[in-house]
């Protein structure tokens, strides 16, 4: 055999060994899984703290026609949209059905809402 060539010893590639930690998911109650699942879209921390504090109510039938009229304007290009109800002001992110804020109505008239390209305005 020729004193250049040498033989290689074949050995199996040893990865490192990992731990796999389970996926820890946010804790959500049962209430806020279903209102997500219901009216389509999701809240945002700061939207939910907001509404808490400004104890604003929105109804689930709301919800669902705000979540529906959010999906049309995502249709038509817009990506983040002004709902205004009878009693709240909400913005939108239609691009992934997220409420990132929301204000009481009489608060929001005296507000100046930026990067917004579409409004919604709700009768109900």
């Amino acid at each position: 055999m020729d004193p250049r060539i040498h033989q290689l010893q074949h050995q199996p590639l040893q990865l490192p060994k990992t731990k796999k930690s389970p996926a820890t998911q946010p804790k959500q109650s049962f209430q806020q899984v279903l209102n997500q699942q219901v009216q389509g879209l999701k809240l945002s921390k700061h939207a939910e703290t907001r509404l808490q504090e400004r104890n604003i109510h929105i109804q689930d039938k709301q919800w669902q026609d705000i979540s529906s009229k959010v999906s049309e304007a995502k249709s038509k290009g817009v990506t983040d949209s002004l709902v205004i109800t009878k009693d709240a002001a909400l913005v939108v992110s239609t691009k992934n059905q997220t409420v990132i804020t929301a204000m009481g109505r009489q608060e929001a008239t005296s507000q100046i809402f930026t990067n917004i390209n579409g409004t919604i305005v709700m009768e109900d």
